[in-house]
Protein backbone atom coordinates (compact mmCIF):
# COMPACT_ATOMS: atom_id res chain seq x y z
CA UNK A 1 0.00 0.00 0.00
CA UNK A 2 3.04 2.52 0.68
CA UNK A 3 4.59 1.79 -2.99
CA UNK A 4 1.07 2.34 -4.04
CA UNK A 5 0.57 5.69 -2.05
CA UNK A 6 3.87 6.65 -3.22
CA UNK A 7 3.36 6.29 -6.93
CA UNK A 8 -0.13 8.02 -6.79
CA UNK A 9 1.65 11.03 -5.40
CA UNK A 10 3.77 11.19 -7.78
CA UNK A 11 0.89 10.99 -10.17
CA UNK A 12 -0.25 13.94 -8.49
CA UNK A 13 2.69 16.22 -8.71
CA UNK A 14 3.72 15.70 -11.91
CA UNK A 15 -0.52 16.53 -12.56
CA UNK A 16 0.21 19.59 -10.70
CA UNK A 17 3.01 20.82 -12.50
CA UNK A 18 1.66 20.30 -15.39
CA UNK A 19 -1.78 22.48 -15.23
CA UNK A 20 0.73 25.23 -13.60
CA UNK A 21 2.65 25.13 -16.35
CA UNK A 22 0.33 24.81 -18.94
CA UNK A 23 -1.65 27.65 -17.21
CA UNK A 24 1.41 30.05 -17.33
CA UNK A 25 1.99 29.36 -20.56
CA UNK A 26 -1.48 30.65 -21.65
CA UNK A 27 -0.90 34.04 -19.73
CA UNK A 28 1.92 34.50 -21.03
CA UNK A 29 1.84 36.23 -24.38
CA UNK A 30 -0.40 39.25 -25.86
CA UNK A 31 -1.45 38.07 -29.61
CA UNK A 32 -0.42 40.73 -32.41
CA UNK A 33 -4.07 40.46 -33.45
CA UNK A 34 -4.82 42.47 -30.26
CA UNK A 35 -3.48 45.56 -32.26
CA UNK A 36 -5.16 44.49 -35.35
CA UNK A 37 -7.57 48.25 -35.07
CA UNK A 38 -4.20 50.47 -34.50
CA UNK A 39 -2.86 52.84 -36.26
CA UNK A 40 -0.87 53.88 -38.15
CA UNK A 41 -0.93 50.63 -40.20
CA UNK A 42 2.41 49.05 -40.39
CA UNK A 43 2.46 47.92 -44.21
CA UNK A 44 6.12 46.33 -44.56
CA UNK A 45 6.80 47.06 -48.13
CA UNK A 46 6.15 50.30 -47.45
CA UNK A 47 7.80 50.95 -44.01
CA UNK A 48 11.16 48.70 -44.79
CA UNK A 49 12.03 50.27 -48.12
CA UNK A 50 15.30 52.47 -48.48
CA UNK A 51 17.22 53.37 -45.77
CA UNK A 52 16.78 53.56 -42.13
CA UNK A 53 18.46 53.67 -39.03
CA UNK A 54 18.57 51.53 -35.95
CA UNK A 55 19.55 52.73 -32.66
CA UNK A 56 19.47 50.32 -29.49
CA UNK A 57 20.51 49.03 -26.47
CA UNK A 58 21.13 45.49 -25.26
CA UNK A 59 20.46 44.56 -21.33
CA UNK A 60 21.43 41.04 -19.81
CA UNK A 61 19.04 39.08 -17.68
CA UNK A 62 18.95 41.24 -14.95
CA UNK A 63 18.18 43.70 -16.78
CA UNK A 64 21.40 45.88 -16.80
CA UNK A 65 22.30 47.81 -19.85
CA UNK A 66 25.73 46.02 -21.43
CA UNK A 67 25.98 47.06 -24.97
CA UNK A 68 25.03 50.36 -27.46
CA UNK A 69 24.67 49.67 -30.94
CA UNK A 70 23.48 51.77 -33.82
CA UNK A 71 22.31 50.03 -36.98
CA UNK A 72 22.36 51.31 -40.97
CA UNK A 73 19.28 49.06 -42.23
CA UNK A 74 18.99 49.25 -46.51
CA UNK A 75 15.86 47.02 -47.32
CA UNK A 76 13.69 46.83 -50.78
CA UNK A 77 11.19 44.50 -52.02
CA UNK A 78 11.46 42.25 -55.43
CA UNK A 79 8.89 41.51 -58.10
CA UNK A 80 8.06 38.09 -56.04
CA UNK A 81 7.42 40.31 -53.34
CA UNK A 82 10.00 38.95 -51.03
CA UNK A 83 11.81 41.60 -48.70
CA UNK A 84 15.60 41.99 -48.61
CA UNK A 85 16.75 43.80 -45.14
CA UNK A 86 20.46 44.47 -45.64
CA UNK A 87 21.93 45.12 -41.46
CA UNK A 88 25.02 46.72 -40.78
CA UNK A 89 25.47 46.97 -36.67
CA UNK A 90 27.95 48.60 -34.70
CA UNK A 91 28.18 48.63 -31.26
CA UNK A 92 30.00 50.47 -28.67
CA UNK A 93 32.91 48.56 -28.58
CA UNK A 94 33.33 48.23 -31.91
CA UNK A 95 32.09 45.05 -33.05
CA UNK A 96 30.24 45.13 -36.01
CA UNK A 97 27.90 42.47 -37.46
CA UNK A 98 25.94 42.23 -40.84
CA UNK A 99 22.46 40.41 -40.87
CA UNK A 100 20.53 39.52 -43.63
CA UNK A 101 16.94 38.91 -43.78
CA UNK A 102 14.54 37.07 -46.22
CA UNK A 103 10.71 38.24 -45.54
CA UNK A 104 9.05 36.03 -47.65
CA UNK A 105 5.25 35.77 -47.25
CA UNK A 106 3.01 33.07 -46.39
CA UNK A 107 -0.65 31.93 -47.35
CA UNK A 108 -1.53 33.26 -43.69
CA UNK A 109 -0.82 36.50 -44.37
CA UNK A 110 1.94 36.58 -42.40
CA UNK A 111 5.71 35.56 -43.54
CA UNK A 112 8.98 33.49 -43.16
CA UNK A 113 11.85 34.98 -42.19
CA UNK A 114 14.78 33.67 -42.72
CA UNK A 115 19.00 35.32 -42.24
CA UNK A 116 22.55 34.51 -42.70
CA UNK A 117 22.76 33.94 -38.77
CA UNK A 118 19.34 32.82 -38.07
CA UNK A 119 18.39 28.51 -37.32
CA UNK A 120 15.65 27.35 -39.82
CA UNK A 121 13.28 30.17 -40.35
CA UNK A 122 10.98 32.68 -38.31
CA UNK A 123 7.39 33.56 -38.04
CA UNK A 124 6.26 37.13 -38.35
CA UNK A 125 2.94 38.21 -38.65
CA UNK A 126 1.36 41.90 -38.93
CA UNK A 127 -1.94 43.27 -37.34
CA UNK A 128 -2.51 46.96 -37.14
CA UNK A 129 0.13 48.71 -36.24
CA UNK A 130 2.40 45.78 -35.02
CA UNK A 131 4.72 43.16 -35.99
CA UNK A 132 5.62 39.72 -34.18
CA UNK A 133 8.44 37.91 -35.21
CA UNK A 134 10.12 35.06 -33.43
CA UNK A 135 13.18 32.86 -34.29
CA UNK A 136 16.40 31.34 -33.19
CA UNK A 137 19.64 33.67 -33.25
CA UNK A 138 23.05 32.22 -33.27
CA UNK A 139 24.89 34.83 -31.31
CA UNK A 140 28.51 35.21 -29.92
CA UNK A 141 29.27 34.26 -26.84
CA UNK A 142 32.35 34.08 -24.60
CA UNK A 143 34.67 33.18 -27.50
CA UNK A 144 31.86 30.71 -28.90
CA UNK A 145 28.86 31.18 -30.28
CA UNK A 146 24.93 29.86 -28.88
CA UNK A 147 21.85 29.77 -30.30
CA UNK A 148 18.99 31.72 -28.61
CA UNK A 149 15.38 32.15 -29.24
CA UNK A 150 13.86 35.61 -29.88
CA UNK A 151 10.51 37.31 -29.79
CA UNK A 152 10.34 40.36 -31.56
CA UNK A 153 7.59 42.38 -30.35
CA UNK A 154 7.76 45.81 -33.02
CA UNK A 155 5.22 48.46 -32.37
CA UNK A 156 4.76 51.21 -35.42
CA UNK A 157 3.96 54.69 -33.33
CA UNK A 158 4.53 57.06 -36.69
CA UNK A 159 4.78 56.18 -40.48
CA UNK A 160 8.65 56.85 -39.80
CA UNK A 161 9.00 55.17 -36.66
CA UNK A 162 8.82 51.63 -35.22
CA UNK A 163 9.84 50.55 -31.62
CA UNK A 164 11.05 47.00 -31.29
CA UNK A 165 11.25 44.94 -28.19
CA UNK A 166 13.02 41.59 -27.88
CA UNK A 167 13.23 38.98 -25.47
CA UNK A 168 15.86 36.49 -25.45
CA UNK A 169 15.32 32.87 -24.08
CA UNK A 170 17.70 29.22 -23.86
CA UNK A 171 16.05 26.68 -22.38
CA UNK A 172 12.71 28.85 -21.47
CA UNK A 173 14.90 31.15 -19.51
CA UNK A 174 15.28 34.48 -20.26
CA UNK A 175 18.96 35.43 -21.18
CA UNK A 176 18.44 39.37 -22.35
CA UNK A 177 16.23 41.70 -23.81
CA UNK A 178 16.98 44.21 -26.96
CA UNK A 179 15.35 47.49 -27.08
CA UNK A 180 15.29 49.85 -30.76
CA UNK A 181 14.27 52.73 -32.67
CA UNK A 182 13.62 51.76 -36.44
CA UNK A 183 13.63 55.07 -37.80
CA UNK A 184 13.07 55.51 -41.90
CA UNK A 185 15.43 58.14 -43.31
Amino acid sequence: MNEIAKKLRRALACTALIVLFTGLAGCSGVDVKTYKNNSPRLVLPQFFNGELHAHGIVKNRQGKVIRYFNAKILAHWDDAGIGHLDEYFEFDDGEQQRRQWQLQPDSTGGFVATANDTVGEGVGEVAGNALFLNYVLTVPYKGSAINVKVEDRMYMVNKNTLINESVLTKFGVKVGYVTLVIVKT
